[in-house]
């Protein structure tokens, strides 16, 4: 198989409960609860206009763009680009040089 045929390594969220769930005194269904209630969280801030900081893990925030013109690449007809909000993630430091001091090296394998 070749390195573009290769499927990334991915953990899901059934894998992130199971994980949590051996960690902490709870069912799996509990630490399910508890984990989809921290993302609805998340969610409802980010629409609020509010930002989420997870100090040590980093910031959950908005970013919004501006309204722009582009290009329809098969017509090359121009259209307008409506102005919207990004939920963007920006790792924390601790967060930043724990997967730093892990990465695999761009030429590395996998």
């Amino acid at each position: 198989i070749g390195p573009f045929l290769r499927r990334s390594k991915c953990m899901t969220k059934a894998e992130l409960v199971d994980q949590v769930a051996t960690t902490v005194d709870l069912s799996k269904t509990q630490t399910e609860a508890v984990l989809t209630q921290c993302l609805q969280a998340i969610m409802d801030a980010l629409q609020a206009g509010e930002s989420v900081d997870l100090r040590g893990f980093g910031r959950f925030h908005l970013r919004h763009r501006q309204p722009r013109a582009g290009r329809n690449p098969r017509t090359g007809e121009t259209v307008q680009i409506p102005a919207k909000a990004v939920p963007t993630f920006t790792a924390g430091k601790n967060f930043q040089e724990r997967v730093q001091s892990t990465a695999v090296p761009a030429g590395g394998a996998a």
